[in-house]
This record gives C-alpha cells, sequence and structure tokens, in this order.
C-alpha cells in the first residue's frame, strides 16, 4: 500500500473537522481498507456514522466541513457518505454523500458493506459490526449480478467511453472481481483482480496497460490509435464475458 504523509494529513484533518459532529464511527473502506491504496490514484473510501437525525443543518455543516478542507491535497480522492444508525439497515437506503466535489445522496451498496465487514479500516470510535448489519450470501449474489447485467453490459454498448482510462479501468477490474466473488463469495482487491484478469482470458496487453498506469510512477500518454485498439480489446473481451457471467449466476 503506498500511502504517505498527504493522506495521513488529509484523514487527519478530516477526523478533527468532524469532531463537532461527535460520529459515532468512521470507516475506510474500497482500496484503503483493503490494502491496495496507491496515493495519488486511489479514491479515499469513507463511511462516517453520526447520531440521528441528519437535518438540514447537519447537511449544512457537512458541507462546511469539506469546504474548510478543500485547499488539502488530495481532497479531490476524498469520498464519504453520512450514516445513521438508525437508517444504517437496508442497501435500498440513500444517504447523505460528499464525492467528486458536491453533495448528494447515494446507496451504501451490498459490496461496501461486505467490504466493511470484511476488511473495513475503523479510523474512529465502534467497528462495523456493531453498527452495520451483516450482508447474506444471496444479496451480494444478486447486487453483483444485477451490477454485471444492467451497468456493465449496457455500458459496453456505449463505444465512445471505452476511450478513456477509468472506463477500461473500472469495467475489467470490476468484471474479475464480481467473477470471484460470484463463484467463490471473496471479495478482492484491484491488485488481484489484475492478477487473475489473464487467466480469465482478458487481453493481456490491456492488462498491462492497466497495471502500468496504477502502479508505476511514469506513465507514457497513449497514443490515438493504441486508445482506439484498447477500446476495441477490452469491449470484445467483456461482452461476451458478462453475458456468460451473468447467464451462469442469475
Amino acid at each position: 500500500m503506498t500511502r504517505s504523509d498527504a493522506t495521513d494529513r488529509l484523514l487527519d484533518r478530516f477526523l478533527t473537522e468532524l469532531r463537532d459532529l461527535a460520529p459515532v464511527a468512521v470507516w475506510a473502506h474500497g482500496s484503503l481498507g483493503g490494502g491496495d491504496y496507491q496515493e495519488g490514484r486511489s479514491d479515499l473510501d469513507l463511511i462516517a456514522v453520526l447520531d440521528d437525525p441528519i437535518t438540514a443543518r447537519t447537511v449544512w455543516r457537512v458541507a462546511r466541513l469539506h469546504a474548510r478542507l478543500r485547499n488539502e491535497p488530495l481532497v479531490g480522492k476524498l469520498h464519504c457518505t453520512y450514516l445513521t444508525p438508525a437508517r444504517a439497515a437496508g442497501a435500498e437506503r440513500r444517504h447523505l454523500t460528499w464525492a467528486h466535489e458536491e453533495l448528494f445522496k447515494r446507496t451504501v451498496t451490498p459490496v461496501t458493506r461486505r467490504e466493511l465487514h470484511t476488511f473495513g479500516l475503523v479510523l474512529h470510535g465502534e467497528s462495523p459490526e456493531g453498527l452495520l448489519p451483516a450482508v447474506p450470501d444471496s444479496e451480494l449474489t444478486a447486487f453483483v449480478v444485477q451490477d454485471q447485467r444492467e451497468f456493465w453490459r449496457k455500458a459496453v454498448d456505449k463505444a465512445d467511453a471505452w476511450a478513456q482510462d477509468v472506463w477500461v479501468d473500472l469495467g475489467l477490474v470490476t468484471y474479475a472481481r464480481a467473477a470471484v466473488t460470484l463463484k467463490d463469495g471473496r471479495l478482492i482487491t484491484k491488485k488481484e483482480a489484475l492478477d487473475l484478469l489473464p487467466g480469465l482470458g482478458a487481453p493481456v496487453e490491456v492488462v498491462e496497460d492497466v497495471r502500468r498506469r496504477r502502479y508505476e510512477s511514469r506513465v507514457a500518454t497513449p497514443g490515438e490509435e493504441w486508445t482506439a485498439r484498447r477500446s476495441r480489446l477490452t469491449r470484445e473481451y467483456l461482452g461476451p464475458a458478462i453475458d456468460a457471467l451473468v447467464r451462469d449466476y442469475a
């Protein structure tokens, strides 16, 4: 895990600013929780549990909190969803969230909930086990299948999007992680997913491109020819692969 003073300083500053809201708990999930965090590339995915209720004043205070952090390095990578104990159950519920430098509402998915129970990093207060209901295997499976079928399979047909690094990276990694979760019930890191992808039939040159951009310090800007080829190879692989995965587990 690549983590330096900039990450620790941001987390410390965030926890200090959050103190006025008297959080019951603060947890990290995603790459930071799973041990595959790459500073400057990975998001800082956090969950803060606040006392009930979240009022209009709470929303204002959260917005002010994040505004005070705006000059911190890496702050654009910091994402936090705010739960309350009374509303922690139910993956379909939408919660106040700061991400991409704005406030909105979104769910805490079954995958995130399972991550928190499996390798969530406690930054403050109580552990996830004491506040967040466990995710049944059937719920996790249903969500992963739906995500592959309803989001990623449809996204494969949107050719223009796949010229962007983020679509290639997330599309491949999410597929590999889904395949392992559905087969074995396990959650794996992005690094593990990249290691597994060639064995799952993914184009090796594309996998290595993703690996370089995630783990190497200096990466050349791809030319138009490679970007177009990478897009085509990724889409040609993911379409049939997702179809087969959904067929096997739906």
